[in-house]
């Protein structure tokens, strides 16, 4: 494991002991093409269809927060293609979850790793159009210096344009990066269509993640049964978690699908003992209280327990009220949604409003009912997530935190007596990056 201090801020970056890393790399300085292509990378692209194959067999899901595959994906926007259709392909970046430094990592270390796997992507969907889509500046100049790199060299006739928008939770959900690019806000827009049916231009477009991408020169070069040596049969290979909490530096790990948390906590030199809860996924996915320590790391673990593992951020809880976290999450869903559906700009509010009042010992039993309520009804409104991610923080809150719920409407939490845990950003991990 190892300190970086220099681009990335005071993030630890590192991989579990006996994980060979495939995305993280040693070393502080920015990876350029010379290198990256000295460590076997731009290999020649072959045949496409036997790479869709080999990222069929892979089972290489989605690292954005729906872990949705990439095969069915490129299968399906590939199949518009060979229907005569222009196609697009766009690596997002934008990364607009706080709790998540993942994306902006690899951007500023790794250009040329995600930039060969937006190549592979629209070899394989047919795209002579990609896009880089990004809000860190940083990010952008270290895109935007490969990118002349390649032009340089003639290593790929991909076209790819850098295409950078203002920051925001939703500026990163793939209909708002499809309308950010046409020129539009960067805002979500109604689904359907799914931006594979009509994307950047009217064109099917694969919208995909920038580790998403960033695996698959990996499967390219070693194959897909290679990619599922490590992991499990339903969430297999490596992810990069984002870990915050425990009064420890925000961290970066590289870890195979189904590591127990347990491991991660000795990683990251927290003990158990101290472990009230964590928020996993990210905001969106909601908390888990301490049933969290019997989980392993990956999807179908997380989902049994009522959370997500999403983008691969988990935040630990230990001395931090879970009211009071839980209220920071929903005033942070309050502002950043996206102003534009009245369900959830209102309903993000309401249930902010009574979350807080929970927190400052101004709730009652009425107002706590009111919020288990919206937590219900107001799921699957609006054009993006945003609601929901509210839905289930509050919904998490109340089913696994009942006591700290009944202590704050009694006046009496202990953890807030010395001070209410106040954060506009819980977790904010994006904190430690400086350009």
């Amino acid at each position: 494991m190892q300190e970086t201090s220099d681009a990335i801020g005071s993030l630890t970056v590192g991989a579990l002991p006996g994980c060979a890393p495939r995305l993280l790399r040693p070393g502080g300085a920015v990876e350029d093409l010379a290198a990256y292509r000295a460590a076997g990378g731009y290999a020649p692209l072959g045949a496409p269809d036997p790479l869709l194959t080999e990222v069929r067999h892979s089972g290489l899901r989605g690292r954005g927060g729906a872990a949705f595959p990439l095969a069915v994906k490129l299968t399906t926007v590939r199949d518009a293609w060979s229907r005569g259709r222009a196609t697009v392909v766009v690596a997002n970046g934008e990364e607009g979850e706080p709790a998540s430094v993942k994306d902006k990592w690899l951007l500023r270390r790794r250009p040329h790793l995600v930039l060969d796997g937006l190549r592979l992507a629209a070899a394989i969907a047919g795209a002579r159009r990609a896009y880089v889509y990004v809000s860190d500046p940083e990010s952008a100049r270290r895109v935007d210096a490969a990118l002349t790199e390649l032009d340089t060299a003639a290593v790929t006739d991909v076209v790819v344009e850098l295409v950078t928008v203002a920051p925001g939770y939703v500026a990163g959900e793939e209909t708002a990066a499809i309308r950010a690019i046409d020129g539009g806000p960067a805002k979500p827009s109604d689904k359907p269509p799914r931006p594979f049916e009509h994307g950047v231009g009217g064109a099917p477009t694969v919208v995909s993640n920038v580790e998403t991408l960033a695996h698959l020169p990996f499967v390219h070069r070693y194959g897909g049964a290679a990619f599922r040596a490590v992991g499990t049969d339903a969430s297999p290979g490596t992810f990069l978690a984002t870990v915050t909490g425990g009064d420890r530096p925000a961290a970066l790990y590289e870890l195979p699908h189904g590591t127990p948390v347990t491991d991660l906590l000795a990683l990251h030199g927290v003990s158990p003992d101290a472990v009230r809860g964590a928020l996993t996924g990210g905001y969106f996915a909601g908390m888990v209280d301490r049933a969290v320590l019997g989980a392993t790391l990956d999807h179908e673990s997380m989902r049994g327990l009522g959370g997500g593992l999403g983008c691969g951020a988990i935040s630990l809880l230990t001395r931090e009220c879970p009211v009071a976290v839980a209220a920071g999450v929903l005033s942070y869903f309050d502002r950043e949604n996206a102003g534009q559906c009245g369900s959830c700009f209102n309903g993000t509010a309401a249930m902010a409003a009574s979350a807080s009042a929970l927190r400052d010992g101004r709730a009652t039993m009425a107002d706590v009912e009111r919020l288990r309520r919206w937590s219900v009804v107001l799921r699957g409104r609006g054009a993006c997530g945003t609601l929901d991610g509210a839905a289930n923080t509050a919904a998490t809150l109340l089913a696994r935190f009942p006591a700290e719920v009944d202590a704050h409407l009694g006046g009496r939490c202990a953890a807030c007596g010395d001070g209410i845990y106040l954060a506009e950003r819980p977790f904010d991990a994006q904190a430690v990056l400086v350009s």
